[in-house]
């Protein structure tokens, strides 16, 4: 019975690829570049990959946040889990990440153990992520435009982009998987082999791209299409960048919140500034209010279950 303990990380697993995987093709879907089942398939296969080859290094750093049991563990990814499903039948755009990290440290709290260390060098990345991504988008838009322009006809141009839509996406979601796999399984890296952990996790979010992801896709992409299509391209690849340097790092990061620095960064580059005050605010909310709203789930979840536990 002790599987049924895994399932919530299952569950977020399925939720992430659905509604993540826009991050990457999203652009690309919503205005014809690739073909919806085309992303699909090269998303799913390399957010495995991702996961499986390197995604241990988050996972480490999430299951030493706090001191697990496995009861604990689930319940931080249930806790986690119904937040997001909850705000995201809202409309209110959360952070998984985030709202994974508030949860542990929720139930890490109760049990009167939190590793700060650890928690300030997450923090630190989670407002790195935004401001990294706009400076590798400014750069990128710089240097890849001289590029572009040398390029003699539209025709070469337009298959160019599409090339670039489609390498840039495999690209983002091997970073996916390999940064937020630790989302999805992290939390059970003391109970089972870190890499089986990873692929566990890197199976379930690409159900969730598989099953999932379309009506997602064309939502974000066609909020990201006030961008032309080169420009739009290039924040997907700092994006990317960004998700997957910190992937290295091993900090979980939000991808959401990495395009809104992609796309700041490729419209600064083309002096035509895109991100609005709704987008800062998403950054803003996934920083503070979607750590404390997920904790503010998992604590109750944990109470119940341990009054319920025989001592």
């Amino acid at each position: 019975m002790s599987f049924l303990f895994y399932l919530p990380a299952i569950f977020m697993g399925w939720a992430l690829g659905s509604n993540d995987a826009a991050n990457v093709f999203g652009t690309a879907v919503a205005n014809s570049l690739v073909r919806y089942r085309t992303a699909v398939i090269i998303s799913s296969i390399f957010v495995v990959l991702g996961a499986v080859l390197q995604g241990y290094r988050g996972i480490g750093t999430i299951s030493s946040l706090s001191s697990q049991s496995l009861v604990s563990a689930s319940i931080s990814m249930l806790g986690a889990a119904i937040s997001v499903t909850i705000f995201s039948r809202l409309g209110i755009p959360v952070s998984t990440s985030q709202a994974v990290v508030g949860s542990i440290i929720g139930t890490g709290l109760i049990d009167g153990y939190v590793n700060w260390g650890v928690l300030v060098k997450v923090v630190i990345c989670w407002v790195a992520t935004p401001i990294g991504a706009m400076v590798i988008g400014y750069f990128s838009y710089r240097f890849f435009s001289v590029l572009f322009r040398k390029i003699p006809t539209i025709q070469a141009q337009d298959l160019t982009i599409k090339i670039a839509a489609l390498v840039f996406g495999a690209y983002g979601s091997y970073a996916l998987g390999a940064n937020n796999v630790a989302n999805v399984s992290g939390v059970f890296g003391a109970f089972m082999d870190p890499r089986l952990a990873a692929l566990i996790g890197g199976l379930s979010i690409s159900f969730g791209i598989i099953t999932y992801s379309y009506r997602v896709m064309m939502t974000v992409g066609k909020g990201i299409a006030e961008l032309d299509h080169f420009s739009a391209v290039i924040a997907v690849f700092a994006e990317s960048l960004t998700v997957w340097i910190f992937a290295l790092v091993g900090v979980p990061v939000s991808t959401s919140q990495a395009v809104v620095g992609g796309v700041l960064g490729a419209g600064l580059a083309r002096s035509t500034p895109v991100v609005n005050r709704k987008a800062v605010w998403r950054v803003v909310f996934g920083w503070l209010g979607t750590p404390a709203i997920a904790a503010g789930v998992s604590v109750p979840l944990y109470l119940l279950m341990r009054a319920m536990m025989p001592t």
